[in-house]
């Protein structure tokens, strides 16, 4: 069924615009203001929709009156606390929040029909369906309880804290490689291998992504040598290098008890693997940022803005070896590995803390 725009495709275009000028350019009033629209369009929908149940508008109405309380909060004490303009990031992060009142109309709405199985019913489940679907609740429970951790004010707070070091548009790491770094590279090119280790680290950052992905690895790096001195990829700098390309220490994942990180290694030649190092070379003394935008969007504002599999997807092009075929701002970590059909990389180890 097609609706008054007709063309769903300049609709999510038209959608993403305004998201992303609200987000780009809005400030606390524009934001407020916006709330405010949306809600009272809401609230005069819902009063006047003849075939909602007084219950049912009463749920709506209450909800919309409780999300504007918490988004206007939100934006008072969080976004704009310090700045009027506040932070590029957080106001993207708000912009993103601005339609969760039409998000939990429609979950409610569609949930309006649903009706309790009478006794009858209930007395005609066989024990089979009860099994299932006891399984099916523990893993619900089990999910839910997750989500609700990782969800937690505790990481949520330090998620919002981390979005200050962030750029959309400059290159706020630089040299984050040494000169020591990059002679145990260059030592390392005699090795006929790269290696892609894909980890579970149970950072916050990697546990939201997850919730997401429904993934457990969701960090992707790369080194040049076995035992993984030369680990390399974009981060968030752990609070020591600005977010871009980093070096990294596998001792650093160890970050929950069921940590765990996959080393794979790939067939290169010197020449191939060569390139690679001059990439990163390059990429070292122009610049870098973690591409946090391109985590929604899949794509780069600037070349050196990337992600973690991102980066090794884009070094594994760059040095003629890329082994399936993909955008490199659409690949995530896992996809290393389930999409290797034809089986090009060989497992080294898998390391447990």
């Amino acid at each position: 069924m097609q609706d008054g725009f007709g063309d769903q495709r300049w609709l999510g275009r038209a959608e993403f615009g305004g998201w992303l000028i609200l987000g780009l350019f809005g400030n606390l009033p524009l934001f407020v203001v916006s709330h405010a629209l949306i809600a009272t369009f809401l609230l005069v929908k819902t009063i006047w929709w003849p075939q909602w149940r007084p219950r049912l508008k009463l749920g709506l109405s209450s909800a919309y009156i409780i999300i504007l309380t918490l988004q206007v909060v939100f934006e008072t004490a969080v976004v704009f606390a310090d700045d009027p303009w506040g932070h590029v990031l957080l106001r993207l992060v708000a912009a993103s929040l601005v339609p969760v009142p039409f998000w939990v109309a429609r979950w409610l709405t569609q949930t309006q029909a649903f009706e309790w199985p009478s006794l009858a019913d209930l007395t005609t489940i066989s024990l089979n369906t009860y099994q299932q679907n006891r399984a099916r609740v523990a893993q619900v429970v089990t999910q839910t309880g997750h989500v609700r951790q990782v969800l937690s004010l505790p990481h949520l707070q330090a998620l919002f804290m981390e979005l200050h070091r962030h750029s959309l548009v400059q290159y706020h790491n630089a040299a984050s490689l040494d000169q020591a770094y990059f002679e145990r590279a260059t030592a390392a090119l005699g090795d006929p291998y790269l290696y892609i280790v894909i980890s579970n680290t149970g950072s916050t950052a990697s546990e939201v992504i997850g919730l997401f992905t429904q993934k457990q690895f969701n960090h992707a790096s790369l080194s040049f040598d076995a035992a993984l001195t030369t680990l390399l990829s974009y981060n968030g700098g752990e609070r020591v290098y600005a977010p871009g390309l980093n070096p990294e220490m596998v001792q650093a994942f160890h970050q929950k008890a069921d940590a765990s990180v996959l080393v794979y290694r790939l067939s290169v030649t010197v020449a191939q693997k060569q390139k690679v190092l001059a990439t990163v070379q390059a990429i070292n003394a122009t610049g870098s940022a973690y591409n946090i935008l391109g985590l929604v969007t899949k794509h780069s504002l600037r070349r050196n803005m990337m992600f973690c599999s991102q980066f090794v997807y884009r070094m594994l092009q760059i040095g003629e070896v890329a082994y399936f075929q993909k955008q490199p701002g659409e690949v995530r970590p896992t996809d290393f590995v389930e999409l290797d059909y034809r089986r090009q990389l060989e497992f080294v180890q898998e390391i447990q803390f």
